[in-house]
């Protein structure tokens, strides 16, 4: 298992970014969240199989949320801080 915290920058606050990457979620077993931050961007902390999670990411890479992001800033989380959990979703801000 594995443990990543991705954030996006770009126009990716009100455009319905969190959403879609929770509708994305749910075609991976994956746990996690993500939640929109005070600075502009959108923070993803999923966790799964290193192979699952590459996939997801590539999904959300290759989906209509592209041409928001201008920056992914990718990092592996050790030790693994997230309880266990089951699903995805939407964080509080």
């Amino acid at each position: 298992m594995q443990t990543r915290k991705i954030f996006y920058e770009g126009r990716v606050q009100g455009v319905g970014f969190r959403a879609s990457v929770l509708g994305l979620a749910r075609g991976y077993d994956i746990t996690g969240g993500v939640k929109n931050l005070p600075d502009g961007r959108v923070e993803v902390v999923a966790r799964g199989d290193e192979a699952e999670l590459d996939d997801f990411l590539t999904a959300i890479r290759e989906s209509h949320l592209a041409a928001h992001i201008t920056l992914e800033q990718d990092s592996i989380l050790n030790p693994e801080p997230m309880p266990r959990a089951r699903g995805f979703t939407i964080f509080k801000d």
